[in-house]
C-alpha cells in the first residue's frame, strides 16, 4: 500500500522579500491558507478574467474569459468547506490588465498560490505542520439512529459532514419489513465505504440499538472495514453525537493526536479552569495583561479573531514571551465555544488576580 500523500507543499520561500509559493492538495490545505492569508497581503495565482477587446468596450460581457496570472491586494478571504474552494477577494495590483479593479482568486485543491507578506513565526510553523501532515482523513463517523444516519470525517480543519441517509421507516412496519431496514443499513455501509475508505478508524455512534445493527451488518458484509470499526454510545444523534464524542475525548488516541483533538482538549482545559477559578484568563484586554506579565503558557485565539485589528500586537507580545500559540478553528465546536467568550483565551503559568 502506498503511503498517503502529504498536505500543502512549499515550492518556494524568498525570506528577503517575504514571498512563499505553496501547492495545495486537499481541503485541509485551503483551511491552512485561510489562516495564513490576511487583509493587506499580496496573493498571486492563475485565474480567469474576461480579455480586453478593443472593439467591444461597451459590452465586456461578450469577451471571452482568458487564463492569466494576477496579483491582488487582499481585502477578504472566504473558506467554503462544502464547495472545496478558497476565495481571495481584493484589488488587482499586478497583471496584464484591469489594474485597480476588484477581482476574486478562486483556489481549489491542486492549485498553487504565491503569498507575499511579513511572515510571523506562527505562520511558518503552520506551514511546517501542514507539510508534515498527510491528506488521509483522521477518522470517520457514522452517527446513526432509527431515523437517520450522518456520515462525517474528522479532518485537520474540523469535522466535515459528507452524507445523510434517511431510513424511511414507517412506524411498526419498520420492525416487520426486514428489507426496509436492510436497505437502510446497506446504504449507510456504502456511503461509509466511499467516504471513509482512507480513515484510520471508524466510530459508529449514537443512542439506542441502531449502531449495533450497523456493526452487525458490517461484520457480515465487510470484514476489512470491521477491523477499523468501534461502537460508542452517545446521548445525542447526528452531528451532535459527533461533537459529543470529540468533547468527551472517548475517541481515544486517534482523536487526541489530531489537530481537532488538540484544539478541543485545550479549549476544554480552558473551560475547566474557568469553572474552578484556576490559572486562566480570557478576553482581549485580560489576555494582553497576562502577556505583559509573562504569565501566559499557552495562548488560544480563534481563526476569525486572528483576522481582527489588535491581534497583531498581542501575537507580537506572545512571540516576545515565547509562549505557545494555538489558532482554534471555528469550523468545529471547540472553536465556536472560544468565539463565544471573545475569541481569546490563555492557560497561565500561575493564577493571576
Amino acid at each position: 500500500m502506498y503511503p498517503p500523500p502529504r498536505l500543502v507543499k512549499l515550492l518556494h520561500f524568498d525570506r528577503k522579500h517575504g514571498v512563499v509559493k505553496l501547492l495545495t492538495h486537499t481541503m485541509d490545505d485551503l483551511w491552512h491558507l485561510y489562516n495564513l492569508v490576511l487583509h493587506g497581503d499580496m496573493a498571486r495565482a492563475m485565474t480567469f478574467r474576461r480579455g480586453e477587446e478593443a472593439g467591444d468596450k461597451l459590452r465586456p460581457e461578450r469577451a471571452e474569459k482568458k487564463r492569466m496570472r494576477l496579483g491582488v491586494r487582499v481585502e477578504r478571504v472566504e473558506f467554503h468547506e462544502f464547495s472545496d474552494t478558497l476565495r481571495v477577494h481584493g484589488v488587482i495590483e499586478e497583471g496584464p490588465q484591469d489594474v485597480g479593479q476588484h477581482h476574486t482568486l478562486t483556489i481549489v485543491p491542486g492549485d498553487d498560490i504565491e503569498v507575499q507578506k511579513a511572515w510571523r513565526e506562527l505562520d511558518l510553523q503552520r506551514i511546517r505542520e501542514a507539510e508534515d501532515q498527510t491528506a488521509q482523513p483522521v477518522m470517520a463517523f457514522a452517527a446513526i439512529d432509527d431515523d437517520e444516519a450522518v456520515i462525517a470525517l474528522l479532518r485537520q480543519y474540523g469535522v466535515q459532514e459528507v452524507a445523510r441517509v434517511q431510513s424511511n421507516r414507517a412506524g411498526k412496519d419498520y420492525e416487520q419489513k426486514g428489507d426496509t431496514k436492510g436497505t437502510f443499513l446497506a446504504e449507510v455501509h456504502t456511503k461509509l465505504a466511499q467516504s471513509g475508505a482512507q480513515a484510520e478508524a471508524i466510530l459508529i455512534i449514537g443512542p439506542g440499538f441502531a449502531k449495533e445493527d450497523l456493526y452487525a451488518f458490517i461484520k457480515e458484509k465487510d470484514q476489512a472495514m470491521l477491523r477499523r470499526c468501534h461502537v460508542i454510545s452517545t446521548g445525542q444523534s447526528g452531528m451532535q453525537a459527533v461533537h459529543e464524542v470529540l468533547k468527551s475525548g472517548i475517541g481515544g488516541k486517534v482523536i487526541g493526536d489530531s489537530r481537532v483533538g488538540l484544539e478541543t482538549t485545550l479549549v476544554e482545559e480552558l473551560m475547566t479552569r474557568m469553572g474552578k477559578g484556576g490559572a486562566v484568563t480570557y478576553g482581549q484586554k485580560e489576555v494582553g495583561d497576562a502577556l505583559k506579565a509573562g504569565a501566559v503558557e499557552t495562548l488560544l485565539i480563534s481563526d476569525s479573531t486572528l483576522r481582527e485589528k489588535g491581534s497583531e500586537q498581542l501575537l507580537h507580545q506572545a512571540d516576545q514571551t515565547r509562549c505557545k500559540v494555538v489558532v482554534i478553528s471555528t469550523v468545529h465546536e471547540a472553536g465556536k465555544r472560544l468565539e463565544a467568550i471573545g475569541g481569546w483565551g490563555a492557560l497561565l503559568r500561575y493564577r493571576m488576580e
